[in-house]
């Protein structure tokens, strides 16, 4: 593979040429710098890089062109290069639509023409560019190659963990003949997947998720022993926490058992968002916040599982499930809830293999063409239900209230209304699920009549409930009956403050019993579950921290 490449669209010819000169004074011996005369010679240009398996590192596209705009390129360039970093190049009266692209197509910046002198007006901009696509996994894990079976659980947990971390990869099924060239080339056999080869010749047989995570560039190993401030979660809360703990100073890690942006960062489509009038995907929200947290030093540990929280004198101790551990003055719980298995007779055996709890956005491909059934009333689940019906011959919402306006917001109420294949089924829950090795059919159930039906399906996708997963606090911090954590006033029973509480004032508002760990979004007791509110909340646990450490 070669130099990446930088590649301009302009339908201009001076100012193409203008663009490619200056580029290539400041980039030339890093990088290739391409340039294009209209959109659809850059798209031709892309496939071509893309065949070659060349890396195309930065986008910039003139808003105004004929047949196909700078906004348009970009959104089918995402496509082919999904990590290239954009920027449209506008003329000042064409900020307010540049404005709009950066919600509609991620972009990045836009850059008004002219950009004299580029050293103040266009190399600041694609530093922070090619320096945000270097910190991504791209560079790492191009050409990873994963084989695995359709129906295999360890598959797609494998499938799931690099794509929600963003991580490119091509998949390969060992019932197909290249998927089975590459494991007879890789010395493996159809009882090994998930097998994983690496741009270098590294194979892995059924790795671990750390394994893997490892392997295609992810980080999951402290730098340091001790820390400032750990966050434990990767989802808003978490997030919003390591960006203010590091950008105010504080030497920050954050933790996450599987990939950042928790179950927020599986919505296909959050629209209520502020800030994003156009919507914002899960996973492109996530991805922003990531880059943020990383600008600002903290570190990001993945596929890490804490199984202990300790208390030693003024030191938190967080624990890992291989033994290692991480210490901090500090620390933000920001571990979010997950969904409530559906618990019915099949499911366990089918999870994995046609049932999934959460989006799997990797499967919508899969679902061209067939049943799919969706259980849950709240926004995720009406997401979804919007989402896989572009795919989908029919989508059923399966709710068990009798209407969705009680714990859905209404434009997605209005939404599902008006797509065709989308069917609301209410008072409706799951009785029983059916397959031999994947799933094949469910059984709903009328709450009203009791009667049971039994229809095809393809697939299932549970949004239902949400249990938090504290089990590893257990004697440490207080936990209520469902195992949420009770922050401040929570706290205090007729205002005695809580057993072992060693600190001469009451718990602050987001501090759990344990002095120095705080508390943030759905995992907190009486949280409101938003994603705004949980981005606040893990804002707001590092003021509480400052303040901690004032104590000291």
């Amino acid at each position: 593979m070669g130099k990446p490449v930088l590649l301009s669209v302009d339908d201009d010819p001076g100012v193409s040429r203008a663009v490619a000169r200056d580029l290539r004074r400041q980039y030339g011996e890093q990088f290739r710098v391409l340039r294009a005369s209209s959109g659809q010679e850059a798209v031709e240009a892309l496939r071509e890089l893309k065949l070659r398996g060349d890396a195309v590192a930065v986008l910039l596209a003139d808003y105004r062109m004929p047949g196909m705009n700078g906004i348009e390129f970009l959104e089918q360039a995402m496509d082919l290069f999904p990590r290239a970093r954009r920027a449209l190049l506008t003329a000042y009266a064409d900020t307010d639509a540049a404005i709009q692209a950066i919600n509609l197509v991620d972009v990045d910046a836009y850059l008004l023409k002219p950009w004299d002198p580029p050293e103040e007006k266009l190399y600041p901009v694609v530093d922070q560019m090619v320096q945000a696509w270097r910190a991504g996994p791209d560079v790492v894990a191009d050409g990873v190659r994963l084989v695995g079976h359709r129906w295999s659980a360890p598959s797609f947990r494998a499938r799931d963990l690099l794509a929600r971390n963003a991580v490119p990869y091509r998949w390969y099924s060992a019932e197909e003949p290249e998927g089975q060239r590459l494991l007879e080339a890789a010395g493996a056999g159809p009882d090994d997947v998930p097998v994983i080869v690496t741009p270098d010749g590294v194979v892995l047989k059924a790795p671990t998720e750390t394994e893997l995570a490892a392997v295609v560039g992810l980080s999951t190993a402290p730098e340091a022993d001790f820390y400032d401030l750990v966050v434990v979660g990767g989802g808003p809360a978490g997030l919003g926490a390591a960006v203010y703990g590091a950008s105010e100073g504080l030497r920050t890690v954050l933790v996450e058992r599987e990939a950042t942006g928790g179950q927020a960062g599986q919505s296909s489509r959050i629209e209520n968002y502020l800030g994003f009038p156009n919507g914002v995907s899960g996973s492109q929200l996530a991805d922003r916040a990531r880059r943020q947290a990383r600008k600002f030093g903290a570190e990001l540990l993945l596929t890490r599982d804490c199984v202990a929280l300790e208390a030693h004198g003024p030191k938190r101790v967080v624990r890992f499930d291989d033994g290692s551990s991480v210490a901090a003055h500090a620390v933000v719980l920001a571990t979010g809830v997950s969904y409530r298995s559906l618990g019915v007779p099949g499911v366990d055996a089918l999870t994995g293999r046609g049932v999934y709890y959460g989006s799997a956005m990797t499967e919508a491909a899969a679902c061209a063409g067939t049943e799919v059934f969706i259980v849950g009333g709240a926004n995720s689940a009406g997401q979804a239900a919007v989402f896989f019906a572009r795919y989908a011959s029919s989508v059923h919402l399966l709710v068990r209230g009798p209407a969705l306006e009680a714990s859905m917001s209404h434009y997605l109420v209005e939404q599902l209304a008006a797509i065709g294949n989308v069917r609301v089924h209410t008072c409706t829950t799951v009785a029983e699920v059916h397959g031999d090795g994947h799933l094949e059919q469910v059984t709903l159930q009328d709450a009203r009549t009791g009667e049971r039906t039994t229809h095809d399906a393809g697939h299932l996708f549970v949004f239902i409930g949400g249990e938090p997963r504290t089990h590893w606090l257990d004697g440490i911090v207080v936990r209520d009956e469902r195992g949420f954590i009770p922050t401040g006033p929570g706290l205090l029973d007729d205002g005695r403050r809580p057993h072992g509480w060693t600190l001469d004032r009451d718990p602050w508002l987001l501090e759990s019993s344990l002095p120095g760990v705080f508390v943030a979004g759905d995992v907190r007791a009486e949280s409101v579950k938003r994603v705004a509110s949980a981005v606040g909340e893990g804002a707001m646990a590092v003021t509480l921290v400052h303040r901690y450490l004032g104590e000291r």
